[in-house]
């Protein structure tokens, strides 16, 4: 299965960039032709390069590692939440706040006061205080949530980034690039390539085109969970067959061996002359140790 058609691009809206006059020269290798004052990217380089991001996405969750959606602009914030959510992964859709990866030990400190407003709230906490103090703690728990719920289960620095508009995210970018982490991003025509790891040329500011792209990195994860899950069944089918291996050589009884007929029936004709002279035996036997039943032997006199 494809990772993405050209038909599903040029339906997108993909392949138109901005004016002419708003164009950074380091995009040219990616820009295709210029309409009506307008550039239009080459679509091909597109589908290589989303093929690229899309296999380096792949790589970062099956080697056990989280991706974070970034995209705060009014067009992208939708579309990151939801696909985020539906693949599992950490998104920031309303604000970057400096330091978020350069200081994520502050971070998490605004984490942990998120996830213990929200026990207080839950757990009757609240009703022990005033009118006024539930107030000032409710309005810092929805700005930390605006901020911060979706990263809100984030214990450590991402894998990998998957950006939209460079341009608008460059302090999320500059963190990025400052930790060494991996950065996929859609570039549009008025971007700078430079510093990202995976550029994916493209339209960044029509909703369609956006959720598209959106779409393909959550793919990338589900389908990376996907293999994960398919190695950890394997993996436990071959514990049991060896397991079941182990239990079957265990269970294997000496009856269940072959026996020498010759040597067995020799066996039996010495334990029968053996109880044929103990019956004879001078000293005599009890009943108890007879080989059978006296009374059935001899009868009633």
């Amino acid at each position: 299965m494809a990772v993405v058609t050209m038909k599903s691009l040029l339906e997108s809206g993909v392949h138109f960039g901005h004016q002419v006059k708003r164009w950074d020269p380091r995009m040219k290798k990616y820009i295709f032709a210029e309409r009506n004052g307008i550039h239009i990217i080459d679509l091909q380089k597109t589908i290589q390069s989303i093929k690229d991001a899309y296999e380096a996405v792949r790589k970062t969750v099956v080697a056990g590692k989280s991706v974070l959606f970034v995209g705060t602009k009014k067009q992208a914030q939708q579309a990151i939440q939801k696909e985020a959510e539906r693949c599992g992964m950490f998104y920031v859709n309303n604000r970057w706040l400096g330091g978020m990866l350069t200081n994520f030990v502050t971070i998490k400190k605004s984490l942990l006061r998120l996830k213990k407003l929200e026990k207080m709230e839950v757990d009757g906490s609240f009703e022990n205080l005033t009118k006024k103090e539930i107030a000032a703690l409710g309005k810092e728990r929805t700005k930390l949530q605006k901020n911060l719920g979706g990263i809100k289960e984030m214990k450590d620095p991402p894998g990998i980034l998957f950006i939209i508009d460079t341009r608008m995210e460059t302090i999320a970018v500059a963190e990025a690039q400052r930790m060494g982490i991996p950065i996929v991003a859609v570039v549009d025509t008025n971007c700078n390539p430079d510093g990202i790891n995976y550029p994916i040329p493209g339209n960044d500011d029509a909703i369609r085109a956006i959720t598209l792209f959106t779409q393909i990195i959550a793919n990338a994860v589900i389908e990376a969970d996907n293999e994960a899950g398919l190695k950890i069944i394997e993996t436990l089918g071959e514990e049991d067959e060896d397991m079941e291996d182990l239990m079957n050589d265990i269970s294997l009884k000496e009856e269940d061996r072959e026996i020498d007929i010759e040597s067995y029936a020799s066996g039996a004709a010495e334990e029968a002359v053996k109880t044929e002279n103990a019956g004879t035996d001078d000293t005599g036997t009890d009943e108890d140790d007879l080989p059978v039943d006296v009374d059935k032997a001899y009868g009633e006199e």
